[in-house]
Formats: C-alpha cells, sequence, structure tokens
C-alpha cells in the first residue's frame, strides 16, 4: 500500500471516529427534561404556587437550555402526589415538586429519588368546620366527620396536627377527599369539618365555612413542606444539567425570597391558579418570606423532614422508616450557593 493511500486512509478512519465521538456526545444530552408537579389550579391556567410559578413565568428553564437545543416539559397532575410517585415509577419524569408525604411514601416505596432542595418551609394548614357546629379545638373532632387528601401532604400534616394534641385518625371518621371535593362537601354539610390549606378562606369569606385552628395556633404542628426531587437515573447520566437546573431555580428562590417582589408574586399566583388575590395576600401575610422560601437543605429542615418519616411509620402510611440523612443530596445547592456568593463577592 503506497504511503498517501495509507495517510488517507487512517485520516478517514479519524474522521469517522470523531464524527461518531461528536454524534455520541450529542446522543448523551437528553431531548427534554420533564418535570412532574401537583397542579393547585382552580382554573384552566396550571398553578403549583411558589418557585414553580416563578421558574414558569419568568421561563428561567427554557432560557438555560435553549442553546443545548434541550427541551422542558412541565407535567402538571390533579391527582396530586400520589400521581406524580406513579410518573416517577414509570419513568415519565426526571423531576418532581412534591410536599413532604407523598415524597415519603415514594422514597418508602422504592422510588430513587434525591432530595435536592427545600422547596417551601412551614406552609399553614387550616381546620375548616360547618358554621355552628360547636367544634372549636381538635378535641372536638371526635367521632365527626372530616375530609383528609389521603397520600399527600395533608395526610401528613393533620396526622401531625392531631399528634400534638394526643389524637389520632383512629379517633375520627376520616374520609379521603380531594380538596374540591371536600370544600364542596363542607359547604353542603356533608360533613362536619376538613382539613386544607390557604383555599379553605375564600369559603371563610362567603360564610360557608369557619376556620377555628390553624398549624400557626398549634406552634407549627399540621405545616407543611415540599422539596424539589431529582430522579437517581438523571443524576447519576446527567449531573451537570441537575446542576444548571438547580443554579436556574436559585434564581427564582432569590426572586421569590426578596420582599419586595411579595406583592408581585401574589398577583402571579392568583392569576395562574383563579384563587382570590386577598385570600392568597391574607395567608402569606405573617410569613417571613426568606425563611419561607429559603432553600437550604438545614438541620432544622433535614429534622422536621425526619420527623414526617417517623409519624407516617408510626401512623402506617408507610411500612417503614428511612434515614432522610441518606436520602438528601445537597451538593448541588451547595455549589449554587456558593457560585451565587462568589458573585455577590466580586461585585
Amino acid at each position: 500500500m503506497k504511503t498517501p493511500l495509507r495517510h488517507l486512509i487512517t485520516a478517514l478512519g479519524l474522521f469517522s471516529f470523531f464524527a461518531l465521538s461528536a454524534q455520541a456526545a450529542e446522543s448523551a444530552k437528553p431531548e427534554s427534561i420533564r418535570i412532574a408537579v401537583p397542579d393547585l389550579s382552580a382554573g384552566s391556567k396550571h398553578s403549583a404556587g411558589g418557585v414553580v410559578d416563578v421558574l414558569r413565568d419568568q421561563q428561567l428553564l427554557e432560557k438555560e437550555f435553549a442553546q443545548d437545543g434541550i427541551r422542558i416539559d412541565w407535567h402538571f397532575f390533579k391527582g396530586a402526589g400520589p400521581v406524580v410517585n406513579e410518573a416517577l415509577a414509570n419513568g415519565q419524569a426526571d423531576f418532581a415538586y412534591l410536599g413532604d408525604l407523598a415524597a415519603i411514601v415514594g422514597k418508602a416505596n422504592g422510588l430513587d429519588t434525591r432530595v435536592l432542595s427545600a422547596g417551601v418551609r412551614g406552609v399553614k394548614s387550616y381546620l375548616g368546620v360547618v358554621p355552628g357546629s360547636g367544634i372549636k379545638t381538635l378535641h372536638d373532632l371526635k367521632g365527626k366527620r372530616v375530609a383528609v387528601f389521603r397520600g399527600t401532604a395533608n395526610q401528613l400534616s393533620f396526622a401531625s396536627a392531631l399528634a400534638s394534641q394526643g389524637l389520632s385518625e383512629r379517633d375520627l371518621k376520616v374520609i379521603n377527599l380531594d380538596f374540591n371535593a371536600a370544600n364542596a362537601a363542607l359547604a353542603a354539610k356533608q360533613i362536619d369539618a376538613t382539613w386544607g390549606l390557604s383555599n379553605l378562606l375564600s369559603l371563610r369569606e362567603r360564610g360557608l365555612v369557619e376556620l377555628p385552628v390553624n398549624s400557626r395556633d398549634l406552634e407549627g404542628a399540621g405545616s407543611t413542606q415540599a422539596v424539589l426531587l431529582g430522579t437517581g437515573e438523571f443524576i447519576r447520566k446527567y449531573p451537570e444539567l441537575v446542576q444548571r437546573v438547580v443554579n436556574a431555580q436559585q434564581q427564582a428562590t432569590d426572586w421569590l425570597r426578596d420582599e419586595h417582589n411579595r406583592d408581585a408574586f401574589v398577583d402571579l399566583v392568583a392569576n395562574n391558579a383563579n384563587w382570590p388575590r386577598s385570600i392568597l395576600s391574607d395567608d402569606l401575610a405573617k410569613e417571613d418570606l426568606a425563611h419561607y422560601f429559603d432553600p437550604r437543605l438545614d438541620a432544622d429542615f433535614v429534622a422536621q423532614l425526619q420527623q414526617g418519616v417517623d409519624l407516617a411509620a408510626r401512623e402506617r402510611l408507610i411500612r417503614r422508616g428511612f434515614q432522610v440523612a441518606d436520602w438528601i443530596e445537597p451538593r448541588f445547592l451547595d455549589a449554587a450557593l456558593q457560585q451565587e456568593h462568589a458573585v455577590q463577592a466580586a461585585r
């Protein structure tokens, strides 16, 4: 074989090698990043409140990954936590924003997830009762028909509230209804009470419900937390993309924690969720937004999650407990915060 021909063949081989390598690198990126979220909206638009609504409104993830040709697919589920867990189990989502119980149940049932950051902490829950029922405390619920959204953070928060008063679901007649169905049943006086979120404030404004107790009255017992989960598979395959997701989320979190944006945030969620603005404003009135939306997986937040795991196991909401310290994956958030601090220091 003549030398020039041999060089040509070698060059063609190298070209093919680099072409295949480039193709492999290109195919190593996913076509989309799929995010599953419970849909809390009462209207035609989607809403999950908090960081999700800000991320979507400001298109932070879409802008971050536009140059890579990676699509952001938001999947909203009216079935809340249990349906989001199904999506994770079926490989239909890479990330999820979930309340504490649904995330705990998924992990306890074998879902390969990691907690990447806190989403929100200390969300108030309310006891809604039929007007004139005479129910003033949780002890007054004994033997009463109470609606709870099972399998969601709502169920765990109610268990926590009851436990703080030496009670459990076994003392009541618990009925499994989602928030909208529970509110309708309460307004129709088909149940005696329900444990729910700020949407109960709209029923109070119309005189359809009394709210004698909330989690703040119980010194935080009965409040709920939310987390950002990533699947173990996605984290192992695309750690750099996970870092960029968390970095983008941090931009939304910073915006949320700025008191100057309180009114804009209330307007955003009211518009997306089709909830009266006054309800959201009243619900957040006494909240320190810097604490409320603190994303850190700090000792207090981890302890709160561990209490949730232990309570869920004790109330037989999960078969067995586990250690939250083995579940959290703080390295991405830590890197995002370090990067943020470095940028601020350089200014």
